[in-house]
């Protein structure tokens, strides 16, 4: 008997299936296809984080700016309390050196606790040197800074310039001002210069509303440099610096002597 021939007996077993040739890797689009969706959720998410966070800083701006208001409104109309003060000069630098240990206690920690303290600090600071001009320079001075203050911030809100690039030219002004204020400290000694003093004025003037400028555009966070949300304590300070030091300058440039 002849065997049967095995080439159409053979059994395959365990030989896999090979894939169909219809079944391709997916496409560029089926692979992203949720991805411009999720990349829309994530845009919107952080618009809604930066509001709540412009919200935040500007609320305990406000608070400061109105303790500010009222100190050196007490400091300026009082006139019991104008005569201590004029009388008690050390007060100033007391305020003063309280300030900068609420400020390096502030940048170690960020509590909020320290932000009360710093403003106080500084509200006393700004009355003890307002009670050494009259009344119309204070007020003019306030007028002034309020003025530019709601310029600066609408301005920064709505142009295309980026102030968050101009590291350089603040930091020529700072150091302008920082050679004027040695030229003062050698010069003061020998006699007064008021044309020296007055361009050291108009050169901080300048400075802090730049600075204005530079801080609220670092808030909103749509410029080259941005800061982050959760810095909230620290956004508030430098804008209330910026509006505290932008009024002091403008009450050394145009302000008369005390009443």
């Amino acid at each position: 008997m002849e065997k049967p021939k095995g080439d159409n007996m053979t059994k395959e077993k365990g030989v896999p299936k090979s894939k169909s040739e219809n079944e391709f890797p997916p496409t560029y689009q089926e692979a992203t296809a949720g991805y411009e969706e999720m990349q829309v959720q994530f845009s919107w998410d952080d618009k809604a984080v930066r509001r709540i966070f412009i919200r935040k800083v500007y609320a305990i701006l406000m608070i400061q700016l109105l303790v500010t208001v009222a100190i050196v409104s007490l400091f300026t109309f009082s006139g019991p309390v104008r005569f201590y003060i004029q009388t008690h000069p050390g007060l100033y630098m007391a305020s003063y050196m309280s300030f900068l240990a609420t400020y390096i206690a502030l940048t170690c920690c960020g509590d909020l606790r320290y932000v009360s303290l710093a403003t106080l600090s500084m509200a006393c600071m700004m009355g003890f040197m307002s009670s050494f001009y009259n009344t119309k320079s204070v007020l003019l001075c306030l007028g002034i800074t309020a003025m530019v203050c709601l310029s600066v911030t609408i301005f920064s809100f709505h142009a295309k310039f980026d102030f968050t690039s101009c590291q350089g030219v603040l930091f020529a002004l700072c150091v302008v001002m920082l050679l004027c204020a040695i030229t003062l400290s050698i010069v003061v000694p020998f006699g007064y210069v008021p044309w020296l003093h007055a361009i050291y004025a108009v050169i901080g003037a300048v400075l802090f509303t730049l600075f204005l400028a530079f801080d609220t555009q670092l808030l909103l966070g749509n410029k080259r440099y941005t800061m982050s949300p959760e810095e909230y304590i620290f956004a508030t300070l430098n804008l209330y610096l910026d509006i505290v030091y932008l009024f002091s300058f403008l009450l050394q440039c145009m302000g008369g002597g005390g009443e």
